[in-house]
């Protein structure tokens, strides 16, 4: 067991255990798209006959499944029960989705609920307009904070040293809109704290501005709000109406939650 340990941080990592991490999170951010053990072990830099072994302990144990064939590998069902338990139990995720709720009620559009976590915002809780139905659930999706008026919501609640945590060594670009320098983004971070409120213009998906709002019940804050519009229905009256409501009921949820204690982040 001594070879399986590795110091990191300070800690004393098991290799197998974080083998199979990676390997988990990497079939998870594939989606729907399977992969083959050759594209797997290039992937992670794990030798094949190593990595086939744990394929075959994880598809037994239903956390992996293969096809019919057993040369493709995807996430599997025991991935979907750990991720509804974590839903299920986390505190805050119960008070917050009635406001969403409200919100929604309120204003017929799409409000979210995410959580950062590392570089990424994790989505979880939505609430969709009925003015347009997403094909899919962003429930359990990650995307980069550095692109989102979630994740720049509370990036801008962390100082320019605490930044290096969250941000990826290289800032890719998910529309042609997609804030890719560090400088332009401390710059629109620092915007952002002036406003009180984060703007997404269209920097995920065309044709969408997203707000957001950083809930301050942990210090720094881990977890906001925000609405997407079309922009071919957004109104500068209706945009002046939307954020608020939302920094209004930002300081509702913070008084409500509070007394729960923070998150760490």
């Amino acid at each position: 067991m001594t070879d399986d340990l590795e110091e990191t941080g300070g800690v004393r990592e098991v290799k197998s255990a974080a083998r199979t991490v990676e390997l988990l999170e990497y079939l998870a951010a594939r989606r729907n798209r399977p992969a083959r053990l050759r594209e797997l072990s290039d992937a992670l830099g794990v030798p094949r006959s190593s990595l086939h072994a744990l394929l075959r302990t994880l598809v037994k144990h239903g956390w992996v499944r293969a096809d019919s064939s057993g040369s493709l590998y995807g996430i599997g069902i025991r991935a979907l029960l750990a991720g509804t338990s974590y839903l299920d139990t986390d505190p805050y995720l119960a008070l917050i989705v009635p406001f969403l709720e409200e919100l929604r009620e309120k204003v017929d559009e799409t409000f979210h609920f995410g959580r950062l976590d590392g570089p990424d915002v994790v989505y979880l809780a939505t609430r969709e307009s009925s003015q347009y139905l997403r094909p899919y659930s962003r429930v359990g999706r990650r995307l980069p904070a550095y692109s989102t008026a979630l994740g720049k919501s509370l990036l801008a609640e962390r100082s320019p040293a605490q930044l290096d945590a969250h941000l990826p060594k290289t800032m890719e670009a998910l529309t042609r809109h997609t804030i890719t320098s560090r400088a332009a983004l401390e710059a629109e971070l620092d915007r952002t704290r002036k406003r009180g409120y984060a703007i997404d213009e269209q920097e995920n998906s065309l044709g969408l501005r997203c707000y957001a709002v950083a809930l301050h019940y942990a210090d720094p804050p881990v977890d906001a709000i925000s609405v997407s519009i079309p922009l071919a229905r957004l109104s500068t009256e209706g945009e002046l109406e939307v954020v608020a409501i939302m920094l209004q009921l930002r300081d509702r949820i913070t008084r409500v939650v509070n007394p729960l204690g923070g998150l760490s982040g």
